[in-house]
């Protein structure tokens, strides 16, 4: 073999290598871009209406502007394989507002509105966790509130909250819905008046600390799908719920004309929950909540806690709380906040 093929050869080889590494940057550089362009999925692009809102979270956090905002263990998106969902979660203990012992990831509608004008609001979610630990004779043990109506005037009480309740070791945890008797006058004691969607009511509680009802059989599970709508037009309440596995329920309430103007009209089921409160009080003013500014709430309330419920709370501590299931934990994958339009119902 002569000299000019061997020198041939490795000319070859030689550029052979050359073309090989070119390709083998190609390939980094292209593998580079494409996790460079990965892009953040905020809540505010699974949920586009989070310009209509503000949220306070169970670290203390408030935040006005949401749009391309999150925040690692409270407020994110989360894929299930199929889905991308806006998480909310929050600890039984944390720093939260001046009105409750509660902590919250909750969205607060920065509009306000009479119940004469109303508004819609509506959300699509799953319940993934509600705290594990709590007293079962306290009507507000081991539930989460998802969605609300919330007065700014006056007590400042709630015509609505939407809840969701799972006793431990059930499978199955009940939806159900409170209306705040709007109570008259200087009596600012709170009184709850609670009506089933799916399951039990909120005044189903145990019979001791430690020992809890039937799972109801007509439940919603954690992790199962399920619908709400709110919508209040000319100063009454509509509210239909929706489930894949349960049957469509829908309610009507006023929220200009008390039905509980009178001691006579205090249910049952009030002075039965209420009972350790004030003895002489209650009745709610003749107007319900007429003229009274109101604003929606969205997301994951907690109603667990160290003092009422007696929840673990490991003194705070907020990483141990989601360690041990002292936490709420709500997933929304739709939802809509619009001005009132006329009710279908």
């Amino acid at each position: 073999m002569n000299t000019r093929t061997i020198n041939s050869g490795f000319s070859i080889f030689f550029m052979i290598g050359i073309v090989l590494a070119i390709f083998s940057c190609t390939d980094k550089t292209k593998k580079s871009n494409k996790e460079d362009s990965k892009v953040t999925v905020y809540p505010s692009d699974v949920l586009p209406f989070m310009d209509k809102w503000k949220i306070l979270l169970g670290d203390g956090t408030h935040k006005d502007d949401l749009i391309d905002y999150e925040k690692d263990n409270f407020f994110y998106v989360k894929n299930d394989g199929t889905t991308n969902w806006v998480v909310y979660k929050t600890p039984n203990s944390g720093i939260t507002s001046r009105t409750s012992s509660n902590t919250r990831t909750e969205l607060g509608q920065k509009t306000h509105w009479i119940p004469e004008t109303g508004g819609k609001l509506t959300g699509t979610l799953k319940v993934q966790h509600v705290s594990t630990t709590g007293d079962a004779t306290a009507a507000s043990s081991f539930s989460v509130v998802i969605g609300q109506i919330h007065s700014d005037e006056g007590h400042e009480n709630e015509p609505l909250k939407i809840y969701y309740k799972k006793f431990p070791g059930h499978t199955k945890g009940s939806v159900f819905w409170n209306y705040e008797i709007n109570t008259k006058g200087d009596n600012i004691g709170r009184f709850d008046y609670s009506t089933a969607v799916w399951g039990y009511d909120f005044s189903m509680v145990g019979t001791s600390p430690t020992t809890y009802p039937d799972e109801p059989p007509n439940g919603i599970a954690l992790g199962e799908e399920f619908s709400y709508e709110v919508h209040v037009d000319k100063g009454i309440m509509y509210l239909t719920f929706t489930s894949e596995n349960h049957k469509t329920v829908q309610f009507t309430k006023s929220l200009v004309t008390s039905e509980f103007a009178t001691k006579e009209d205090i249910p049952e089921q009030v002075i039965k929950v209420y009972a350790n409160r004030e003895k002489g009080g209650g009745v709610e003013r003749e107007s319900a909540y007429a003229g009274e500014k109101n604003y929606f709430k969205q997301g994951c309330y907690n109603q667990a806690n160290g003092k009422s419920t007696k929840s673990e709370t490991y003194n705070g501590d907020i990483a141990k709380q989601y360690a041990n299931g002292s936490y709420a934990e709500v997933w929304f994958r739709k939802a809509s906040l619009e001005e009132s339009t006329k009710p279908i119902h």
